[in-house]
């Protein structure tokens, strides 16, 4: 799958809104050491951490070229690695480790988190966001229009549906005997979109990827068509004309002991 930093960009303000709302919970007395954004992307998100965290030699991590590529003509100050966070690991105890919306990707993510949490000096902090929107209709109607057009032959063997995210006492059996402190919450955020199009333009820089990534160049427009009438359906205009995309987002942060 070849992310768009464009495309993800489109809509920076909603995207990096729960980015600051995960800040904002973790501590601002960490112990000495680095602060790394873990699935930086464009650095949005590495932004908030610099601003927050100066002079604390903040590091991007991403596999992704043209995020990476974004986040250093953004940040040209900032060491950005590129990198597979399946196996990564500071060279050196670090003081936070952030991630905003990139281990939902990630399979057994909570292995991960709780071998990250060794990676941690005492009293620093694993801060985590994950969408957890898969029940959402924008969500289970990419699962009808796979299944809809000609294109379905693309997924006989099986759509990329993501796995759900387990549930939040999974995280608490995973990162607790390794932390001080764990919190563990869900936030609703609900987006107002200019229409159904806008909708459709939104999951096509994220969970709509590999999706499109199956279809043959030729019936991606078809699909697109049929996803976005099902979305004007399932998203009915309010009183302005505008949709309402409700989207649920798990956080998780965690205290190292």
């Amino acid at each position: 799958m070849a992310w768009s930093a464009a495309q993800y960009l489109k809509f920076e303000d909603e995207r990096t809104r729960p980015a600051r709302d995960l800040l904002a919970q973790v501590p601002a007395a960490l112990p000495a050491g680095t602060v790394y954004d873990l699935g930086c992307g464009p650095g949005n998100s590495t932004e908030l951490l610099a601003a927050r965290f100066p002079g604390r030699g903040v590091r991007g991590v991403d596999n992704a070229a043209d995020m990476l590529k974004a986040a250093r003509n953004r940040l040209p100050g900032v060491d950005f690695v590129e990198c597979d966070l399946a196996k990564w690991h500071p060279h050196e105890p670090a003081a936070l480790l952030f991630a905003n919306a990139v281990f939902q990707w990630l399979p057994d993510h909570l292995t991960l988190l709780a071998r990250l949490m060794e990676g941690l000096r005492p009293g620093g902090v694993l801060a985590v966001q994950m969408p957890d929107n898969l029940c959402e209709p924008s969500h289970l109607l990419m699962e009808e229009s796979a299944r809809a057009g000609p294109w379905r032959a693309a997924f006989e063997a099986g759509t990329p549906r993501r796995r759900p995210l387990p549930a939040p006492a999974a995280y608490f059996d995973a990162l607790g005997p390794k932390a001080a402190r764990v919190d563990v919450w869900h936030t609703a955020y609900n987006h107002p979109m200019a229409d159904a199009a806008a909708i459709v333009e939104w999951v096509k820089g994220t969970g709509l990827r590999p999706y499109l990534d199956r279809i043959p160049a030729d019936e991606r427009g078809g699909f697109l068509a049929d996803y976005e009438g099902r979305i004007a359906d399932a998203y009915p205009p309010m009183a302005d004309g505008r949709r309402l995309l409700r989207f649920p987002r798990l956080f998780v942060v965690a205290v190292k002991g």
